[in-house]
């Protein structure tokens, strides 16, 4: 996925000269919490709510001393270089570039969300089972072997670790909504089931996740 193709430009940079008070009504009419700053097609950086508040609200943004670094993208960027910086700095969106550095537009994690839900893993039916395990216990290999010889496939993968721990998460996708006889599998071969859902479970989580992130970005 490239950035190029969810590149959005209904949500308008700010301009030096707009005030803080004119960023936070856009901020509050798309629910996010940064907005470009741009003059002529040079993107300067990205002001924060947080930037607004701590300085005098009827103040052109160009005042301000922005809080971030100057995040951004270039257009053939993939979505997980977007999806970093969101995690990095906690951004509700991230500006994109061209090979000249000119502001193209941006990528919204509404839009991220978005295009995550169209994929063709979540539009599949089936189930998901999330593994828990030491990192120097991970074989995709032969978790997909153990699926396998249950009939199933696995439609995507993907691994969540943290810096704090050894131990990491494995969120597997399978194309079976029946998925006993794999647990069943996995606990045999003593993996540690942290957790699973079919899919209406997993779409009523993913809906319940989503609509309190909207409520934290309405905040």
């Amino acid at each position: 996925m490239i950035t190029e193709t969810l590149i959005s430009n209904v949500i308008v940079p700010l301009r030096t000269s707009d005030t803080g008070e004119s960023a936070l009504e856009v901020m509050n009419e798309f629910h996010i919490r940064h907005l470009p700053v741009v003059n002529d097609k040079e993107l300067l950086g990205l002001v924060s709510e947080d930037d607004i508040l701590d300085y005098d609200a009827t103040e052109p943004v160009g005042s301000y001393a922005l809080s971030l670094p100057k995040p951004c993208v270039q257009s053939k960027s993939h979505l997980y270089e977007v999806m970093k910086l969101m995690a990095d700095y906690h951004l509700t969106v991230v500006p994109v570039i061209d090979d000249e550095q000119h502001y193209l537009g941006l990528v919204s994690m509404e839009d991220v969300l978005y295009r995550f839900a169209k994929t063709l893993p979540f539009t599949e039916p089936g189930s998901i089972i999330v593994l828990e395990m030491a990192k120097i216990d991970y074989a995709l290999s032969e978790i997909a072997r153990i699926v396998e010889s249950e009939n199933s496939v696995i439609l995507s993968s993907y691994v969540t670790s943290s810096q704090d721990t050894s131990q990491i998460e494995v969120t597997l996708k399978i194309n079976n909504q029946q998925i006993n006889s794999i647990l069943a599998s996995f606990e045999r071969f003593e993996y540690d089931i942290k957790a699973s859902f079919n899919e209406v479970e997993y779409l009523d989580t993913l809906k319940e996740r989503y609509e309190s992130l909207m409520n934290y970005l309405n905040v």
